[in-house]
C-alpha cells in the first residue's frame, strides 16, 4: 500500500495533467495483474469497482474510533483534528504521525509491515461482511496497525470515497492506455461496458480490450442526461428529428434477467430485488433474457402514482403482502443494454446500436401489465417540446428526457445526446436557520443551509419550522460572503452545525413538496436548490406553512 500511497501523493502534488498521467503509467507498469486491478480501482476513489454493489459500510464514527485506538489518542481527538480540514484521511494522518513522533522521541524504533493492495481490498471486503459495528472497527484498526501514516491516510480516503488528489476517472483511463500502449478510446469503452476499471486495466495489459462485454447480474452505471434550461435550448442543440420520453418520478433501475433469475439494481448499483418482489415476479415468465434500463415506480392498474407513494416502500428489505397490495410497484422500460435475439440464445450487447434499433427491440418484447414501455413522442420544435412537457406533467411525471434517435448507449456518461427538461414546480422564500461546514472543495466554508418557513397555524404564529436543506445554487463568491456573515451571527455551535440568527432569506426552488417527519414543518422539499439570496426581504415576509401545505402532493 505504501508505494500506491506515495504515487497518490505525487499525483496530488502536481496540477499538470500530463505529469499525473505519466506518474500513474509508470507505477501501473510495475504491478502484477492482481495489484494492477486493485490499484486502478483505488485511484478512482472507490474501495471496489463501480459495478460492484458493495459499500464499505464504515461511517465517520467507526473511522474515528479505529484511528483513535491505533493512535492511542484520547477520545475526541480525531474530531478536533478533522474540523481543521474536513478530511478524515488527513485527520488520520495527523494523529498517526503524532503517535510515531512520540514513539521516536521516547527512543522506540518505529516500523510498519505494510499490506499489499489485494490484502487491503480483502480487508475492505471483510469489513463489508462484518455484521456488528464493533467488528468493523476492529477490522479497520487491525488494517491501520500495519500501515504507516501516509498509507493509512489513503486507506481512510479510499474507504470513504474521498480521494481528493485531483484525479478524474478519465485520467486513470488515459494512464492505463499510456502504460500499456493501448488506445485510450478502447480503454474507456472497456470501462464503460464492464463497469470495472480494474478489469479494463487487466485487459489492456494483455491486449484483450476488444473482449470487454457487459455481463448479466453485474450492473453498469446508467447513461445520464444533461440538464437543459428550456425547450429553446434543446431545439438549438438537437435539431429534429428528436425523441421526447416522459421523465418518470421513481427510482432508476436496471433489470437483469436470465431464465427465471431476475434481479433489479438501483442507480447506485445495489441489488433491490427483495424490495420489489412483485416486479421481479412479473418479469420471470417473459421469454427474453438480457439487461434493461428503466424506472421503478408505483402503479395502480396502468396509472403511475406520485413518488410519495413509492417512499412507503423504500427501506423495506422485504415488504409485507399487505404493503405489496397497498403500494403495488411496476417498471417502465426506456432502454435496452443487452438482449437475447430469441429465447434460449446468448445475450448480445446493444450499447453500440442506435436508439432507434434499441427501441424497436423493446417494442417487440412481450410484456405483462406491470411492465410497460416509456411514453414516447416526436416533437419537431421548441413549441412541440413545451406541449410534450405539459402533457408529461399532466400525466404526473417530472418532465421530459429528449434524445437523439441515433445515439448510442454510453454507461455512466453525461453528454448532449440526452437532454432533460425539468421545470421547478415553484419557489418559496425561506429563512436560513442553520448552516454547516461543507465537504470537498467547500470544506472551509459554510455552504450547507437549513431553512424554514413561518408557522401560521393558530397558536403557533411567528415560529419558524424547517422544511429543507440545500447546498447548491449559490456562487463561490456568495458562499464566501455569507460564510463571513454567518460566522459573525452564530447563536450556537453543535459540532460542524451552527444555529444562526434567522434573518437571511433565500429563494428556494424545488420539484415537489411531500409529507415528511424529517422536518419540523411536517413537509420536505424534493431536490431543493437555492435560486438566489433575497436581501430585499425580511424574515417576516417569508412564506408560510399553509402555503407549503397547499403545494404538497
Amino acid at each position: 500500500m505504501r508505494p500506491w500511497a506515495e504515487t497518490a501523493s505525487d499525483v496530488a502534488g502536481t496540477s499538470r495533467t500530463s505529469e499525473k498521467i505519466a506518474l500513474l503509467a509508470e507505477y501501473l507498469r510495475s504491478l502484477d495483474p492482481d495489484s494492477l486491478a486493485v490499484a486502478c480501482v483505488f485511484f478512482t476513489g472507490r474501495p471496489f469497482p463501480a459495478a460492484d454493489p458493495r459499500s464499505a459500510g464504515v461511517g465517520w464514527a467507526a473511522v474515528r474510533e479505529a484511528v483513535e485506538r491505533v493512535a492511542s489518542a484520547r477520545p475526541g481527538a480525531f474530531g478536533e483534528v478533522y474540523d481543521r480540514s474536513s478530511d478524515p484521511g488527513r485527520a488520520a494522518y495527523d494523529l498517526l504521525a503524532a503517535r510515531d513522533a512520540e514513539r521516536e522521541r521516547l527512543g522506540e524504533r518505529v516500523t510498519h509491515p505494510d499490506a499489499s493492495l489485494p490484502e487491503v481490498q480483502a480487508a475492505f471486503a471483510a469489513i463489508v461482511e462484518a455484521r456488528r459495528p464493533a467488528a468493523r472497527v476492529d477490522l479497520l484498526a487491525a488494517l491501520l496497525e500495519r500501515l504507516d501514516p501516509l498509507a493509512a491516510m489513503y486507506v481512510v480516503k479510499v474507504l470513504g470515497g474521498e480521494l481528493r488528489i485531483g484525479l478524474r476517472e478519465g485520467l486513470v483511463e488515459s494512464a492505463i492506455g499510456s502504460a500499456f500502449g493501448r488506445p485510450v478510446a478502447e480503454v474507456r469503452h472497456a470501462v464503460m461496458v464492464t463497469g470495472d476499471v480494474g478489469e479494463a486495466a487487466r485487459l489492456a495489459r494483455d491486449d484483450r480490450l476488444r473482449e470487454a462485454r457487459p455481463s448479466l447480474f453485474r450492473p453498469l452505471q446508467p447513461m445520464l442526461a444533461s440538464p437543459a434550461r428550456d425547450a429553446d435550448e434543446i431545439a438549438r442543440r438537437m435539431p429534429a428529428p428528436m425523441w421526447a420520453e416522459d421523465k418518470y418520478d421513481g427510482i432508476r433501475a436496471q433489470m437483469h434477467k436470465l431464465g427465471e433469475d431476475v434481479r433489479l439494481y438501483s442507480r447506485d448499483l445495489h441489488d433491490v430485488t427483495r424490495q420489489f418482489p412483485d416486479v421481479a415476479d412479473a418479469a420471470r415468465p417473459m421469454s427474453w433474457d438480457g439487461i434493461l434500463d428503466g424506472e421503478l415506480l408505483v402503479m395502480d392498474d396502468a396509472s403511475i402514482l406520485p413518488f410519495a407513494r413509492l417512499q412507503n416502500r423504500l427501506g423495506r428489505v422485504a415488504p409485507s403482502p399487505a404493503m405489496l397490495a397497498e403500494v403495488p410497484a411496476g417498471y417502465v422500460i426506456f432502454d435496452a443494454i443487452a438482449l437475447s435475439p430469441a429465447p434460449g440464445e446468448p445475450v448480445i450487447p446493444l450499447l453500440d446500436a442506435p436508439l432507434t434499433e434499441r427501441r424497436a427491440r423493446l417494442e417487440s418484447l412481450e410484456r405483462p401489465d406491470r411492465i410497460v414501455l416509456g411514453h414516447l413522442e416526436h416533437p419537431d420544435s421548441a413549441a412541440g417540446l413545451d406541449a410534450a412537457f405539459d402533457a408529461a406533467r399532466a400525466r404526473g411525471n417530472e418532465g421530459l428526457v429528449v434524445k437523439d434517435p441515433t445515439s448510442l448507449y454510453t454507461p455512466g456518461r453525461r453528454g448532449l445526446a440526452w437532454l432533460k427538461l425539468k421545470k421547478a414546480l415553484a419557489t418559496l422564500d425561506c429563512v436560513v436557520v442553520g448552516v454547516e461546514v461543507g465537504h470537498g472543495k467547500r470544506h472551509g466554508v459554510l455552504s450547507d443551509y437549513t431553512f424554514a418557513v413561518r408557522d401560521d397555524r393558530p397558536g403557533h404564529e411567528g415560529a419558524l419550522v424547517t422544511v429543507g436543506k440545500a447546498y447548491s445554487g449559490l456562487t463561490d463568491a456568495e458562499i464566501a460572503e455569507m460564510t463571513r456573515w454567518f460566522e459573525a451571527h452564530t447563536l450556537r455551535r453543535l459540532g460542524r452545525y451552527r444555529l444562526v440568527e434567522p434573518t437571511v432569506v433565500v429563494e428556494v426552488a424545488f420539484d415537489r413538496i411531500q409529507a415528511s417527519t424529517r422536518h419540523a414543518s411536517g413537509y420536505a422539499m424534493r431536490f431543493p436548490r437555492i435560486a438566489r439570496l433575497r436581501p430585499d426581504k425580511r424574515p417576516d415576509e417569508a412564506d408560510t406553512l399553509s402555503t407549503v401545505a397547499g403545494l404538497a402532493t
